[in-house]
């Protein structure tokens, strides 16, 4: 059965979860994927003016012969009410070329994220067996109008599929009060971005606790500044795009640095000796599985995290130390940073952490 796939990011962006996902179908039924790139869902705002691109990785933006990219042209307008009409008309020659690729055979749609486009998709084929991938608790991300647009289109997407799918335990058990097709497929990582497991060093190396990603905010600076402060002998060592400023003068020992290509990133990562997850608790952070957490384990890194969304389960794992602001953060990077790794653990972690195991764990309804 053939897929269209409305994705939640761009095909020519660094492998994320709907990468994973439509690879996985492919594999597994052999069928061709015709791939909508995301366009604007929420109006904009000033820091959208501001926001520099991010960086590109060198790597292979080509298409597989397998797949169709279709970018849609549209405006920021969607929360507006009576959009959806320019909007249409702005996607005519999309929706004549999603609606012959359906009927050339059987065809699913799978939607990564809410929209008027995959509403209006749904009910141009209607015969057609449908699945929402909800990967992010996506109106905690929106603000006024849009938030509110976002969780009207989300209630009316969820009405319409046949499945749903949630990246984490919270979010899973958030939407199952809305439906009870709800499906667990927690995220993972790319091991074929890892370095092999015989050529990571897993000893002692700089003893680093470092993060790698958005410090937006969601970001923890107060937790940051004070693991800093406790562990003053110990580089704290923070990779990626500043949205929200820290409050105050950083200690001495908090290095920044800046945004870098994912490769460049995992290679990063690789030189920590703990990595870390500090995360604000609230709607943003209470529904996530952070790939984050996947891709420092499978780097035989330890990992010290907030008690958030799927980390707020993960208190006895191994090789995890879960913080509070009651914590004693001195203990608790002493104990991660002497904590032992093994590669023969660090194989086991990524043998049961693999994309294709998350998703042919689930049931796709009609699905072949």
């Amino acid at each position: 059965m053939r897929m269209i796939y409305l994705s939640p990011v761009p095909w020519a962006s660094f492998s994320q979860r709907p990468h994973h996902f439509v690879n996985w179908y492919h594999q597994q039924t052999g069928a061709p994927v015709f791939w909508i790139d995301p366009y604007p869902t929420r109006l904009l705002t000033l820091t959208d003016f501001t926001r520099k691109p991010p960086v590109a990785d060198q790597q292979s933006v080509s298409v597989p012969p397998w797949l169709r990219v279709c970018k849609p042209r549209s405006l920021p307008i969607e929360p507006l009410r009576g959009s959806a009409v320019l909007l249409k008309r702005l996607w005519r020659n999309l929706f004549k070329e999603a609606v012959a690729f359906s009927a050339q055979g059987p065809c699913m749609i799978c939607v990564g994220k809410p929209s008027e486009l995959a509403l209006q998709l749904l009910a141009l084929i209607p015969q057609s067996p449908a699945v929402y991938d909800a990967m992010d608790d996506f109106p905690a991300f929106y603000q006024g109008l849009s938030r509110g647009a976002m969780e009207r289109r989300q209630a009316r997407l969820i009405r319409r599929v046949d499945t749903v799918l949630a990246s984490s335990s919270p979010l899973r058990d958030k939407l199952l009060g809305m439906t009870d097709q709800v499906e667990l497929a927690r995220n993972a990582c790319d091991m074929h971005a890892l370095a092999p497991v015989e050529r990571l060093d897993l000893g002692a190396k700089q003893q680093v606790l470092g993060y790698v990603g958005t410090l937006g905010r969601w970001f923890d600076w107060d937790l940051v500044i004070a693991l800093a402060k406790a562990n003053p002998g110990n580089r704290i060592r923070l990779i990626g795009p500043v949205f929200t400023p820290a409050p105050c003068v950083l200690p001495a020992n908090i290095e920044l640095l800046p945004e870098c290509s994912h490769a460049s990133a995992i290679a990063a990562m690789a030189r920590f000796s703990v990595g870390l997850i500090p995360f604000k608790l609230n709607r943003l952070t209470a529904s996530v599985d952070p790939i984050k957490y996947y891709e420092y384990r499978a780097l035989g890194l330890p990992v010290i995290s907030t008690r958030f969304g799927e980390m707020a389960l993960r208190g006895q794992e191994p090789g995890v130390w879960i913080v509070d602001e009651d914590s004693d953060l001195r203990k608790t990077a002493v104990e991660a940073l002497a904590s032992p790794s093994d590669r023969s653990t660090v194989h086991q972690f990524r043998q049961a952490h693999l994309w294709a195991q998350r998703f042919s764990a689930i049931n796709l309804k009609n699905g072949q």
